[in-house]
């Protein structure tokens, strides 16, 4: 499996004192309900990479947000990681994700 890189404007790579604002960006634009900020954070968290951790549950959950909205690759990466996870660390996931869309049902009503 090939992770998209998460680029900055005009597609240019992220310089390091950039990424953390990048990943701001993405949450940003998660609350907004932009999918591909969803599998962007799922990369970012799963490879430790633009001033996220390796997290492998937050990585799962983003994963998991994205492809229940229907991005196909978000759901091989979601399977892919869930191989390195115990049951457990997924339902904490799968309750993180729960959780991120009740939140933003109360922010839209």
């Amino acid at each position: 499996m090939e992770f998209t890189p998460i680029e900055g404007g005009a597609g240019k790579p992220v310089e390091a004192g950039e990424a953390s604002l990048l990943v701001a960006n993405c949450l940003a634009a998660a609350a907004q309900g932009d999918i591909s900020a969803y599998y962007d954070l799922g990369v970012a968290f799963s490879t430790g990479s633009h001033g996220a951790p390796c997290d492998l549950v937050e990585a799962h959950k983003w994963f998991n947000l994205a492809a229940v909205n229907g991005h196909e690759e978000a759901a091989w990466c979601r399977a892919d990681i869930a191989e390195e996870m115990t049951a457990r660390e997924i339902a904490e996931a799968q309750r993180r994700a729960r959780e991120w869309l009740v939140e933003g049902d109360r922010k839209v009503a």
